[in-house]
């Protein structure tokens, strides 16, 4: 190969690229290194692919050029091993003659983007490389305005959270009895999801549930929410529509798409009798079943205006009774033994959310 016509004229803007030629023969790279850093890329040649290979591991390049037949390893080999760690870089494969370029199903597979044959003259390879150096520009621009959008869509996210944390805080300074319920039942929640050995996506659902599950609150009546004598039938009905408010203030944010349907049906039983759409057994989804032990539990465990916290026979009994009722006959069963034998755990949380 040797060097045709080249420009004479430094291009600053192509000094913001990075190249690495890969070619057993040292003259092939001395060429390549005059004509590149003429047209004013940053170029870096080497003869041996492992040396590139180990070059694009730990450096930046935006660009490969890499000749296909090599010792030790041939330029699809070193590709190979590059796209396990490398799947950005932008890479052109040359050949010394077109009957010794690779199947194309290779050159897709290892997602090269183009070859050419080696020549006397650089036009093609430049054109080639020229186009290549567009794509990264474009690929640049995209991660770019997509971490722009990114990081604007975390900031509403955060202003979305904080808004819905003060509708929740809100609801919880109404009644004194009720502070830090919220807390403890996301705590409960999460504690329970561990004992099952849940994933750690499902973990962090029951606790954010957990924390929003009685938001909708919000849209409940203070006479009634903050009455002491028994409700009547039309108060408890307006009770009863918290958790599809709840489920409604939700929606709007993709954040709280997963725990809606914790949102929504914390409050249905086992049996079908539960609330707002008397769903039975399976058909409540599994992490408002957990969540619905949580809640129950915490109700137990608080004091109110009109009565006192029950003791901790008095609750294992209420879930024994419970199974297959109130609650999933399983998750009961989960919980009674947490009260039996990891009542420390329990009792951290309620130091902790006093």
């Amino acid at each position: 190969m040797r060097i045709g016509n080249m420009p004479n004229t430094e291009n600053s803007k192509n000094s913001s690229y990075k190249i690495l030629a890969v070619d057993d023969e040292i003259g092939i790279i001395d060429s390549l290194s005059i004509f590149l850093q003429r047209t004013g890329y940053s170029f870096t040649g080497v003869t041996d692919p492992l040396v590139a290979i180990e070059k694009v591991r730990n450096e930046h390049f935006d660009l490969l050029l890499l000749d296909f037949i090599m010792t030790p390893f041939h330029g699809d080999q070193v590709v190979e091993e590059i796209r396990k760690f490398n799947k950005e870089i932008y890479i052109l494969l040359l050949t010394g003659h077109k009957d010794l370029a690779p199947p194309l199903e290779t050159i897709k597979r290892l997602d090269i983007q183009g070859y050419c044959e080696k020549s006397d003259k650089f036009d093609q390879l430049l054109l080639l490389i020229e186009s290549g150096i567009k794509s990264v520009e474009q690929m640049r621009e995209i991660k770019s305005i997509n971490q722009k959008l990114s990081e604007t869509y975390t900031k509403l996210e955060q202003a979305y959270m904080e808004s819905i944390e003060t509708v929740r805080y809100t609801v919880e300074a109404k009644d004194a009895y009720t502070k830090g319920h919220s807390d403890r039942v996301a705590e409960y929640s999460t504690l329970i999801g561990k004992k099952l050995g849940l994933c750690d996506e499902d973990i962090k659902r029951l606790h954010l549930g957990g924390l929003f599950h009685d938001v909708g609150k919000i849209g409940v009546p203070d006479n009634i929410l903050l009455k002491t004598d028994k409700l009547s039938d039309d108060e408890y009905s307006e009770i009863k529509n918290h958790p599809t408010i709840g489920a409604h203030i939700l929606s709007t944010a993709s954040i709280f798409q997963d725990i809606i349907p914790i949102v929504k049906y914390h409050h249905e039983k086992y049996d079908g009798n539960g609330y707002p759409e008397r769903l039975k057994g399976e058909e409540i989804p599994y992490l408002a079943r957990i969540t619905a032990v949580a809640d129950a539990f915490d109700a137990m465990a608080s004091k109110r205006v009109y009565r006192d916290s029950f003791p901790l026979s008095k609750i294992i009994e209420e879930f024994e009774e419970g199974k297959g009722t109130q609650f999933d006959p399983q998750l009961a069963d989960v919980f009674i033994d947490i009260l039996k034998n990891h009542y420390d755990e329990i009792k951290a949380i309620q130091e902790k959310y006093k």
